[in-house]
């Protein structure tokens, strides 16, 4: 279209005759003559060509007809600019999936194991093989839908908890070829009283889980210790198949020849008739209650108030009046009074993001406190409309706190958080992202998804003051570009994935703040509004699960007659990623001056790093680096001390 926004519009054009003022005298030149946009002094060259103002309502259509042509240009301009910026920026490129599992229904849910895939849809849930995509068990015992699944690996077990439309939530143990129902756990007689369950997950290694759960109107979250060791040994006994738990294998394909020592003539059965351990349950809690005038005497009795909880507090403990309350409120109404007038919809309930953390993730712990490898020490907890980030302690019997945050930082004016996402803790070694050996203390990295859109990376260190950086702004045209939800990918460090409301899938360097690659299935997905993405991402393997629709078929009515299909990406397989999942560890000898290491350790380095460097012909025996070690750590903690 070659014509100009301006054409649109048709100016009103005054006779020669009608023109008010008087006549202005032109200068000899064209280019010094005034240009005057005034309608009512627009001179005419034909006076026969003027147009008499149009009568209503006609001069009404006249103007809505004349909008609407402009809006539609300005519509056009900007389709035509996005097109032109999209043909100019970088696009990355887009890796389809190799292979993926194909199902007769929609699932409503998915999780991954490091041998099976758990697949939730009507009346229960399926259990597919991840090396050769067979279905391999079907447990269909509800009258309806589950929601929601999560499963955690024990080593030679599978914890499995399930959600249904009704929010109860049900707990299966998954021992060889047995399925055991261990509890439901918010079941009730009375179906008037029955909680429902808004989100739950369980701790790395299955050791604790915690449920949200809501009814009557309020909001709460129950914690549970898992008898993990009693289970083991109750089912020890009984006469199943053999089916032990296989060492960790590297995933290339969905194909039935990759894996050499997988059983895959597995057929699981349900043990409706053995009961198990019942969950402990450790916690109850509560969103923090609205802030009153206090009800201490005096602020001694403040600070000797102890909390249940580790930070910087909840605000509960003050020694702020009621008057001094009734004050402040009168001042707020006073001054936002044309905001507040009118009525007000029913204040939604509080929801929370809560993450079982390992010891000395993001807190100092006690001495006394050790827990084992892998076992989750602290349950932290954010609730909205608050703006603090809660530590409970999950052992219950010690007295000490969980220790202190490693700092408080704030978001940019205008975020608000809507999730947090952990990452395991990596470097950037020579331009690689690397995972250091061993244990990590007092570090901590995690991805901030804000309500707006906007990603934002939040990195804390023991040494350091906590940082934020923007990964992502929140869009402002296009809003079919804003994130709707992350998931870190453990196996690749310092890689996240981010689901945007348009479908696109891109995987993501926080290290750099760029996009790698783009993922697809291949055929473009029918999307809902809001697109909420069905995907899981493997904790053992390098790749990932998302349903799609199936290529090559278009949707019927009917669901059933419907092939739908889960696809399966793997990172290893595609060029750009195929050695960012190998070797991805750093020696600690390597990531000192980045990491804080035990006094001991650094001062072992320190000393092997000397040495290496005088090159000395000698070798010193065990006993004598001994000495040399304890002496070197006794001047350090003199030196600490001073």
């Amino acid at each position: 279209m070659s014509c100009s926004k301006g054409s649109w519009t048709q100016k009103k054009r005054l006779p020669v005759s009608t023109r008010q003022g008087p006549p202005e005298v032109l200068f000899p030149k064209e280019k010094d003559w005034p240009k005057d946009d005034d309608e009512e002094d627009y001179v005419l060259q034909d006076p026969d060509q003027g147009l008499d103002s149009l009568p209503q309502p006609y001069r009404m259509i006249n103007k809505l007809v004349n909008l609407l042509f402009d809006r539609s240009w300005e519509l056009i301009e900007e389709r035509v600019a996005l097109r032109e910026a999209d043909s100019a920026r970088t696009q990355p490129t887009v890796y389809t999936p190799l292979t993926g599992i194909q199902i007769n229904e929609r699932p409503n849910c998915m999780a991954m194991s490091q041998d099976y895939v758990f697949i939730g849809g009507a009346k229960g849930f399926s259990i597919y093989n991840l090396y050769n995509a067979e279905r391999i068990y079907v447990w269909e015992k509800l009258k309806v839908d589950v929601t929601s699944i999560w499963v955690t690996d024990l080593g030679s077990e599978i914890l499995i908890a399930s959600v249904d439309e009704l929010g109860i939530i049900r707990l299966f143990y998954l021992y060889k070829d047995g399925l055991f129902l261990v509890k439901a756990i918010n079941e009730v007689d009375d179906t008037s009283k029955q909680p429902t369950c808004v989100k739950m997950e369980i701790s790395q290694g299955g050791d604790f889980a915690a449920f949200l759960l809501q009814g009557a109107g309020v909001v709460w979250l129950d914690v549970y210790k898992l008898p993990r060791e009693a289970w083991l040994k109750e089912v020890e006994p009984l006469p199943l198949a053999l089916n032990p738990k296989k060492k960790v294998r590297q995933l290339n394909t969905l194909d039935p020849t990759t894996p050499d020592n997988v059983d895959m003539d597995v057929n699981f059965c349900f043990k409706s008739d053995i009961k198990l351990s019942l969950p402990v349950h450790i916690m109850k809690i509560k969103p923090p209650k609205p802030i009153t005038g206090t009800t201490f005497k005096s602020p001694l009795e403040v600070f000797a108030k102890v909390e249940d909880c580790s930070g910087l507090g909840s605000g509960q403990n003050h020694f702020i009046r009621d008057s001094q309350w009734e004050q402040h409120t009168e001042l707020f109404h006073a001054s936002y009074k044309k905001h507040l007038d009118g009525e007000w919809g029913e204040e939604p309930l509080s929801t929370t993001t809560f993450h079982f953390l390992l010891p000395s993730c993001i807190t100092t712990t006690p001495a006394e406190a050790r827990s084992p490898s892998g076992v989750a020490f602290v349950l932290g907890i954010h609730w909205t409309g608050s703006h603090n980030f809660f530590l409970y302690l999950l052992n219950r019997t010690l007295k000490d706190k969980a220790g202190f945050p490693l700092g408080v930082i704030a978001l940019p004016q205008g975020c608000f958080c809507q999730s947090i996402h952990f990452l395991k803790y990596f470097l950037v070694h020579k331009g690689r992202n690397l995972y250091p050996e061993g244990p990590v203390k007092s570090q901590v990295k995690c991805v901030v998804l804000c309500t707006n859109a906007s990603l934002h990376l939040v990195t804390a260190s023991g040494t350091q003051g906590p940082t934020s950086r923007v990964l992502v702004t929140r869009p402002v045209k296009h809003l079919d570009e804003a994130i709707c939800t992350v998931a870190p990918v453990s196996t690749l460090p310092g890689m996240v994935l981010i689901f945007a409301r348009n479908g696109s899938v891109n995987l993501m360097d926080v290290a750099k703040a760029e996009a790698i690659c783009a993922f697809a299935p291949p055929r473009a997905p029918h999307l809902a509004v809001p697109w909420k993405p069905l995907f899981v991402v493997s904790l053992h393997h390098p790749c990932f699960l998302l349903y799609g629709d199936p290529p090559g078929e278009e949707p019927t009515s009917d669901a059933k007659d419907t092939r739908n299909s889960v696809f399966c990406f793997n990172f290893e397989a595609y060029p750009l990623l195929e050695n960012v999942s190998q070797n991805h560890t750093i020696p600690q000898e390597d990531s000192t001056e980045n990491m804080v290491l035990p006094l001991e350790k650094r001062c072992e380095l320190m000393l092997r790093k000397s040495f290496q460097k005088l090159k000395r012909p000698q070798v010193m025996n065990n006993h004598e680096w001994t000495r040399l070690r304890r002496y070197s750590v006794l001047l350090q903690r003199e030196n600490f001390q001073k």
